[in-house]
């Protein structure tokens, strides 16, 4: 195994780890499902829900947990592969790289546990305005997408002045 597909999947278990531990958690002391109970104020509370689907809602209907499975796996799968092939020195890359496949092992852990759907807790808003319930995983795959599409420095060079040009080195 490389040395980029052994940092991504020590990530990606430390991200499934904290997922199944905060999973575990919100099951055992937040029930019934629906029920806020406040962390910080009514901005953060954490609410036990149950989600067939995918994120913000996204389904399939009766076909979603087999769908959604199957995509996780096709996307853990081609993870390992890109980081293999991923310089050494990319570590923001592979750190990317393991976060999102650890939220979507976390996710299919669950869709492959119980038929209930994946467990969502963290409930954000103010009022009756609020995000989409979600975990850890959900958290961990934002992370690591946003990681993936921001620019590195190498992909976009500090500009130089043209030889000859004002401030260029050389010039009278």
């Amino acid at each position: 195994m490389s040395r980029q597909r052994l940092q991504l999947a020590i990530i990606a278990a430390i991200v499934v780890a904290g997922d199944i531990l905060s999973k575990r958690l919100a099951v055992a002391y937040l029930p019934p499902s629906g029920i806020p109970h406040e962390v910080v104020g009514e901005y953060l509370r954490f609410t036990l829900a149950f989600n067939r689907g995918a994120a913000f809602g996204m389904h399939v209907g009766g076909w979603s947990r087999v769908v959604f499975s199957a995509f996780a796996l096709a996307m853990v799968a081609v993870l390992l592969y890109a980081a293999g092939r991923v310089a050494s020195h990319a570590q923001r890359l592979i750190a990317a790289m393991g976060l999102v496949a650890g939220g979507a092992l976390g996710n299919l852990l669950d869709r492959i546990r119980w038929d209930r759907g994946v467990v969502d807790f963290i409930d954000v808003g103010v009022g009756l305005s609020r995000f989409w319930v979600f975990n850890l995983a959900d958290s961990a795959i934002t992370v690591g997408a946003i990681l993936l599409l921001w620019p590195t420095p190498a992909e976009h060079p500090a500009s130089a002045p043209e030889p000859g040009a004002p401030g260029a080195p050389g010039h009278a």
